[in-house]
């Protein structure tokens, strides 16, 4: 059974026309501790691949509103044990690398996605994402492929970019273009899929 794992109600009704027989749909919320908690309960549910797809920041000023990518890497920048035990930047106590790897069908452009709990302009978020070779920000991503990994579950993720840095604010960019990309990312999901 494939999970369809996505944080809000509007991203959602993107999902629902291609849900197949046995597939599931679970709405997170928002933020990386209710996609863990959803992801968790798509696989105690017996999920066998969990799907995310969503809108996110673009941190690459090349990047277009509209843009479709397929995520190969996720990572929270928000993450940081260093002072402590002097480990890099998004790296768990338990592993040796920040990365959680996903699953890529390779029919759009492969990015890697950073993931924290702030939906922010904030230049010091965007300088941590980038120093982890991320350039897609959302809120959840990240949070998905590390309790896949825990989990040993397949884990793909389908993203649209709705606001990129440096072209205005993110949150106004959002706002401003909500509609249009998540018509877009209703486009993209069936060669996805």
């Amino acid at each position: 059974m494939r999970a369809f794992v996505v944080a809000m109600e509007c991203e959602a009704e993107q999902v629902r026309p291609f849900l197949g027989e046995g597939d599931v749909l679970v709405v997170s919320g928002i933020g990386k501790v209710n996609a863990a908690a959803a992801a968790q309960k798509a696989i105690d549910g017996g999920a066998d691949e969990i799907l995310n797809c969503g809108l996110v920041g673009g941190l690459d000023p090349a990047m277009s509103v509209g843009d479709v990518f397929e995520v190969s890497q996720a990572v929270e920048y928000d993450f940081d044990l260093a002072v402590l035990n002097g480990t890099g930047l998004g790296v768990h106590d338990e592993r040796d690398t920040p990365y959680f790897d996903c699953a890529v069908k390779g029919v759009y452009p492969v990015r890697i996605l950073a993931s924290g709990d702030r939906f922010t302009n904030d230049l010091k978020d965007v300088e941590d994402a980038s120093l982890l070779s991320a350039s897609l920000r959302d809120m959840e991503g990240a949070a998905i492929a590390h309790v896949c990994e825990r989990s040993g579950m397949k884990c793909r993720m389908l993203k649209v970019v709705s606001d990129v840095h440096g072209k205005g604010t993110m949150t106004g960019q959002y706002l401003q273009n909500r509609e249009s990309t998540l018509a877009r990312l209703r486009a993209s999901i069936p060669a996805w899929l």
